[in-house]
């Protein structure tokens, strides 16, 4: 008896998302705020956990923290759906959706969880690449979407790992001549100087946005996302999601961070300044090209990524070798840390590319 004879060979065939472990100082690989949640507001969670009881499950539905969400994004309570991170709604939405015979269109290079769950479940994946200068090919998009007859589009918007947005007029575009459900992943909009695409929900009902507390809102260890679609595909989409799937620690954490928002944002505010600071050291630097950003990460080409990234991580800072996407052949990524974090990458940087060319 061989039981992986029972596996999909669809999914025999794949490779599990995972991150090879790395002993570096400084973590600069998973997008991540650098700076912690203030002492206050863990203390305000953590004082509100302690009167909880622990042997109850948490609310089946958390309707104070859609309600709240619903107040944040600007969308109808009956139309948000909280989950275990963005990743399990991600999920969620692909599980409601596709099946043999459905069809998904992705832009490429991305976050490679996307196709890897969209065969998992068994749909045939289309992708679209990116423009050369790593932008979004709005007429390749436009034609793949009708000549692919998908059946739900994902995008990721700012991209990971480009930094690449699609811009609203443009997402519009496609949502007027399009029947296919259009999930669009804002992980990393605060970041973003552009308006988010939640203003375009009440035009059009087959548009679903995400959203997570894991990466501007500092909280990536408590796993809190959120979706926004029409409260009739929200509550659909809801029937995959599992029960009671978010602890009541990750509920009263999101509600506080919000409360404190105004605090996150001058921490957010502070990043995207050390963005430019990392932009421009890039640009200095001899031998890299870096690409612009509307995320917490550079994408930047060096001529031998995997030297550069081993000889990086040999001096203590770990950053994300993603030479292996399409496209990205040449391509590192650095997500923006502290300043002192930003320096020490930068100097090392300039200390490995001197040593590969010489």
């Amino acid at each position: 008896m061989d039981p992986l004879k029972k596996i999909k060979p669809q999914v025999r065939a794949l490779s599990a998302y995972h991150l090879k472990p790395y002993d570096c100082a400084i973590k600069l690989n998973q997008n991540e705020n650098p700076y912690d949640l203030p002492a206050e507001i863990k203390e305000e969670v953590l004082s509100f956990a302690r009167t909880r009881p622990w042997c109850r499950y948490p609310a089946f539905v958390p309707d104070d923290l859609t309600a709240t969400f619903a107040e944040h994004y600007g969308w109808v309570q009956e139309g948000v759906l909280v989950g275990n991170g963005s990743n399990e709604l991600i999920l969620a939405t692909l599980m409601v959706t596709l099946g043999p015979g459905a069809r998904v269109l992705i832009p490429v290079p991305t976050f490679t969880l996307y196709k890897l769950e969209s065969t998992v479940l068994g749909a045939e994946v289309s992708t679209v690449n990116l423009n050369p200068d790593y932008t979004f090919d709005l007429d390749a998009l436009r034609l793949a979407i009708r000549e692919q007859m998908a059946d739900v589009v994902v995008i990721c918007s700012p991209n990971n790992p480009t930094g690449c947005i699609l811009e609203n007029d443009d997402l519009e575009a496609l949502l007027k001549e399009t029947d296919a459900l259009v999930a669009v992943d804002e992980a990393y909009h605060e970041f973003c100087d552009r308006p988010s695409c939640v203003a375009l929900l009440d035009r059009y009902p087959n548009l679903i946005v995400l959203r997570t507390f894991s990466k501007a809102m500092a909280m990536a260890g408590l796993r809190v996302g959120c979706l926004l679609a029409h409260p009739d595909l929200a509550g659909e989409i809801g029937k995959a999601k599992l029960p009671y799937n978010l602890n009541f620690f990750s509920h009263a954490a999101a509600m506080v961070a919000i409360k404190h928002r105004a605090v996150l944002q001058e921490r957010i505010d502070h990043l995207k300044g050390q963005r430019e600071v990392v932009s421009r050291g890039l640009r200095e630097t001899r031998g890299v090209r870096p690409y612009p950003s509307h995320a917490n990460f550079i994408l930047f080409e060096v001529e031998d990524p995997k030297r550069v990234f081993e000889g990086l991580a040999a001096r203590g800072i770990l950053i994300r070798d993603v030479s292996h996407y399409p496209m990205l052949s040449k391509a590192l990524r650095v997500t923006i840390g502290t300043d002192e974090e930003n320096e020490k990458f930068l100097e090392a940087l300039q200390e490995v590319i001197s040593r590969i060319q010489t």
